[in-house]
């Protein structure tokens, strides 16, 4: 099957009991037992739910993967891949990261005794030097968020295989639409379902996705035992989201691209980042990794705080909110929103200034998007030339 048929029918037949062509949401939380130890596959909600084995089979099939594990966030399948990880390892990290995936890091793995190392994503060479023999596991994240840089997963993923490391790969932004890193030799991906997947802003979750039988009785069994697991509803809107990924990331690209091209020239902006322009430093690796450019966009404007807050207040199609992916344009300030967890000399130092501003291009008229931001844009230039 092709993708889009993937997402429509992957997990997903008719309800054996009523005919329902649209998987049903098992509303339960027990389910019956004929006698001591016999069941119909199911016992209780937390270990597994026919809603969330439907989602879970069809994340695997669009990953290309064996196993697809869901969660109760992003960060939830975060914590149970690294539950794999043992006091005295270390992580080898890509310094462009989400800033609730460094907070995990630094304020909870760290006082497990678990080390990280962070590595300029860009480089290959950087990430064979970090290793030690502490090192279990790889964490990428590309696209990056929010500097939109790109890792050569292939590359990395064959120095984590010469070194016998776990290759993890955060493909939110991407999707696995535009780019599958366990064809690429990643050993896990993870989402958080909540933005492309889920793709209309009405429900939180994450997953994982897994090849390795090993490494899926160790996540699976975390998933079960530490409980953070989507309930049947949250599974089924997922699910419904699904559905239409295909067509909505190729609106959210086709946005994104006549966007990010149109703000280059913008005096208020000082530089635009984008994986769909050529001017991307890596757009040649990226043609070559990915199918497709995503709906994400970054920029810097000529100014700060202040400028920042003065664009989002005059903006009426993009709303200023935290997260991504949903079919409506949204906006953000990394500094003091998704990255505020990043100590600010870290955050600059890794470019994250006070100049930048995320968007998450929605599938809105593109003029109407574009007008919207340039109408917003105007108004700093006329308080920077006076």
């Amino acid at each position: 099957m092709e993708f889009s048929t993937k997402a429509i029918h992957v997990g997903q037949h008719p309800d054996t009991a009523t005919g329902a062509v649209i998987t049903p949401i098992y509303q339960t939380a027990t389910f019956a037992q004929d006698e001591i130890g016999v069941n119909k596959g199911y016992d209780y909600t937390r270990s597994g739910n026919p809603t969330r084995t439907a989602l879970q089979e069809c994340l695997a099939s669009l990953e290309n993967g064996k196993y697809g594990l869901a969660f109760a966030s992003g960060l939830a399948a975060n914590t149970a891949v690294l539950s794999i990880l043992k006091p005295g390892d270390n992580v080898v990290a890509m310094d462009d990261l989400y800033g609730g995936t460094y907070r995990l890091f630094e304020k909870v793995l760290t006082n497990l005794g678990i080390t990280i190392t962070y590595v300029d994503g860009t480089d290959t060479t950087a990430f064979k030097k970090a290793i030690t023999k502490q090192t279990k596991l790889i964490w990428l994240e590309t696209p990056t968020n929010p500097l939109l840089k790109i890792t050569d997963i292939k590359a990395i993923s064959e120095i984590a295989k010469n070194n016998k490391v776990v290759l993890v790969v955060d493909n939110t932004f991407a999707t696995p639409y535009f780019q599958q890193p366990l064809n690429l030799g990643a050993d896990i991906v993870v989402h958080s379902t909540t933005k492309y997947i889920g793709g209309h802003s009405d429900v939180v979750g994450g997953a994982a996705i897994i090849n390795d039988d090993e490494l899926n009785q160790k996540i699976s069994f975390y998933q079960n035992a530490a409980g953070a697991v989507p309930g049947p509803f949250d599974s089924w809107l997922t699910l419904r989201g699904l559905k239409t990924l295909s067509l909505r990331m190729n609106e959210h690209e086709k946005n994104a691209k006549y966007i990010a091209e149109a703000l280059l020239d913008h005096p208020a902006i000082s530089s635009v980042n984008y994986p769909g322009l050529k001017s991307h430093p890596q757009y040649d690796l990226i043609t070559k990794q990915m199918s497709g450019f995503g709906g994400m966009v970054s920029f810097n404007i000529k100014g700060g705080l202040k400028e920042a807050n003065s664009l989002m207040k005059n903006l009426k199609f993009f709303t200023l909110a935290e997260s991504l992916g949903g079919v409506e344009s949204l906006i953000c300030y990394p500094p003091k929103m998704t990255h505020a967890a990043i100590p600010a000399e870290v955050r600059e130092k890794r470019g994250i200034t006070d100049s930048l501003v995320r968007i998450s291009v929605g599938i809105e008229d593109k003029d109407d998007l574009l007008n919207d931001l340039n109408s917003a844009l105007n108004q700093i230039s006329k308080s920077i030339s006076v």
